[in-house]
């Protein structure tokens, strides 16, 4: 049996991943961050039905001492690092809270790892914004960065230093390059999860229109439930390496709109509106992976359409504004 330590285990990411690792029989362990909205720490994860299957550590990414106690304490097999200050909109306004958690959160845990468990198998969490202002029209292993917000700047931090650990301490460490990935469990301040929300909203009659911002900007998007097994099968590899994982399919968050409002019946057009105010200071146009690498190597693909996915959000969220009607349980 196998023992994983997981970072960001109450995102969305961390549940998914954590309720893979289970069903694979591993014991797996989470670091928490305590927070002033405790009452809801876990809600993913119970929503998923494994709160009680995981054993969660108080701790902080950016409290190296912290991250030793832990590792040591639980000497995993396996570390996946996804935790981070990952809203991209919000890292404009605090750059350096983003580079703190985000970049140097992850060398934190790389220094813990090599410090106390040099054995274990790390993963980081890379992103499809470290592309950027694009320099291919579709994005692969090979394609070089230009990150355009202070989160993405800070992920290539954490990418780079995770390459620099396996090359310069010999650590099994690999980055996932992730695109885009989506899923009921996603947060409301992400685009996809506000569209269906707002989908199930309008539906319901508790709201009449839709706020958002740049409807052109065109993404790979995928289920964040596929996603979390190619982490995991990036660990079980001989050799440690660097996977884009993504659908290559590309979509405009104004063509999100139509699938998600059409799902319920509704026409987009009659309920979406835009604000300058939502727009990015720098903006990603266009994110198009090649998962050709995690294909052939991995073994791994997309099995989840993006139809399916949103379908499956709207209806995720019609049921839970519905619940909250009739006084019932959300989750």
């Amino acid at each position: 049996m196998k023992t994983a330590l997981i970072t960001g285990i109450t995102g969305q990411d961390g549940a998914y991943l954590a309720s893979f690792l289970l069903d694979k029989g591993y014991t797996v362990h989470g670091l928490l961050r305590r927070s002033a909205s405790a009452e809801i720490i876990g809600e993913r994860l119970r929503w998923l039905g494994i709160i009680d299957r995981v054993k969660l550590h108080d701790g902080d990414l950016i409290d190296l001492s912290s991250c030793i106690r832990i590792v040591e304490a639980v000497k995993p097999d396996e570390v996946y690092n996804l935790a981070a200050q990952s809203f991209v909109h919000a890292s404009f306004q605090q750059p350096l809270l983003t580079g703190t958690v985000t970049a140097l959160g992850a060398a934190n845990m790389l220094e813990a790892v090599r410090i106390v468990r040099p054995e274990a198998r790390f993963y980081q969490a890379s992103s499809s914004e470290m592309f950027g202002k694009i320099q291919e029209p579709i994005q692969s292993e090979r394609t070089p960065f230009y990150p355009r917000s202070p989160y993405a700047v800070a992920k290539l931090y954490a990418h780079w230093m995770t390459v620099n650990y396996r090359e310069s301490f010999g650590l099994h460490a690999s980055s996932g390059i992730l695109f885009n990935h989506e899923s009921p469990l996603r947060g409301i301040e992400f685009v996809t999860r506000k569209v269906t929300d707002g989908v199930a909203r309008i539906k319901l009659g508790l709201a009449d229109t839709l706020m958002l911002g740049n409807l052109d900007a065109t993404r790979d998007w995928g289920h964040a439930r596929d996603f979390v097994q190619a982490m995991w099968a990036m660990l079980q590899q001989d050799v440690a390496d660097d996977y884009v994982i993504a659908t290559g399919r590309t979509t405009s968050i104004r063509e999100f709109c139509r699938m998600a409002f059409a799902h319920a019946g509704l026409d987009w057009q009659d309920h979406v509106r835009t604000s300058d105010a939502l727009l990015r200071p720098s903006e990603v146009e266009v994110l198009l992976g090649d998962a050709g690498k995690a294909n052939q190597a991995l073994g791994w693909r997309a099995t989840t359409t993006l139809e399916q996915m949103v379908a499956e959000m709207v209806d995720t969220d019609i049921v839970r504004h519905s619940a909250r009607i009739a006084g019932r349980p959300a989750v």
